[in-house]
């Protein structure tokens, strides 16, 4: 019996996607040379979401590689690795990138609001996956997501100071 050795590779992604409800293409990043033209690239996304829009499960194998994917709302989100990837570890890193958008955009991840933070969309990106390559430090993206948190706490006690602020003006003027 011929058994197939695989040479050991830390490049997990072959790609991320993120599309719309109607298959159109909001963010993709392709980390090899798989589908090296645009048309080539445009072709394969058009035929995972027909094979995964309409279905309930969250892995697929299409075209000689593992697709694990989620839908919210209006949004497709995918991580592609080779057939031979562990499923696990491309959940890993989708659940990673939709819990960093979750929070960036306070539990509203639709079309709308990613169009408008798509600066923060390629930087968890960047912070989860660096070249193919799963970040393994799972600390680089929890301060990832507290510097976000921080910010969004600092932004909202800033908004009810000025608040405060504005109310205790109006209360002084006499007229």
């Amino acid at each position: 019996m011929d058994t197939l050795i695989l040479e050991p590779s830390l490049y997990t992604v072959k790609a991320v996607l993120i599309m719309d409800n109607d298959g159109e293409r909001l963010y993709a990043k392709y980390y090899d040379d798989t589908y090296p033209t645009v048309k080539e690239q445009k072709a394969f996304e058009k035929n995972i979401f027909n094979k995964t829009h309409r279905t309930d499960s969250e892995i697929a194998l299409l075209e000689g590689l593992t697709v694990v994917y989620k839908s919210n709302i209006d949004l497709y989100f995918y991580v592609i690795g080779s057939s031979h990837e562990n499923e696990l570890m491309l959940m890993s890193v989708l659940n990673c990138l939709f819990d960093s958008l979750s929070q960036m955009l306070r539990k509203n991840v639709e079309k709308r609001a990613l169009l408008e933070n798509m600066e923060g969309l390629f930087l968890a990106i960047d912070e989860i996956v660096d070249g193919g390559l799963e970040e393994q430090h799972l600390s680089k993206i929890e301060i990832f997501c507290n510097i976000i948190n921080v910010f969004i706490i600092n932004f909202d006690q800033f908004k009810a100071s000025l608040l405060k602020k504005k109310k205790k003006f109006y209360n002084n003027i006499i007229f």
